[in-house]
């Protein structure tokens, strides 16, 4: 079980673009990476393929690192630092170290 997911709102803690709030759209286990919507923007210089009819320069998300992040807890509205916590169903839900409140 992971303590950010795809959907969660974030705000970024560290780098460049800290204080900025977006989307996880895709995450990276493996790498411990993330990529948050409208954060981190890189550019790609790219060359027209079969594909990709139009080449030339590219904004993009980058990656960045999950330590640089907090998640955004849907009840209080801050971030916070996530926590773990087993329901009485034997079902393990994400908990807010903020309010205590546990979210999916």
């Amino acid at each position: 079980m992971r303590k950010v997911r795809k959907g969660d709102i974030v705000k970024v803690i560290a780098g460049n673009d800290r204080g900025k709030r977006g989307e996880v759209m895709r995450v990276l286990p493996e790498k411990g990476r993330i990529i948050v919507k409208g954060v981190n923007i890189i550019t790609k210089h790219q060359r027209p393929t079969a594909r990709q009819r139009e080449g030339g320069i590219i904004e993009r998300e980058g990656t960045i690192h999950i330590s640089n992040v907090l998640v955004i807890c849907p009840s209080c509205d801050r971030p916070t630092r996530v926590g773990f916590e087993v329901l009485e169903t034997g079902e393990k839900m994400r908990k807010c170290k903020q309010c205590g409140e546990t979210f999916e």
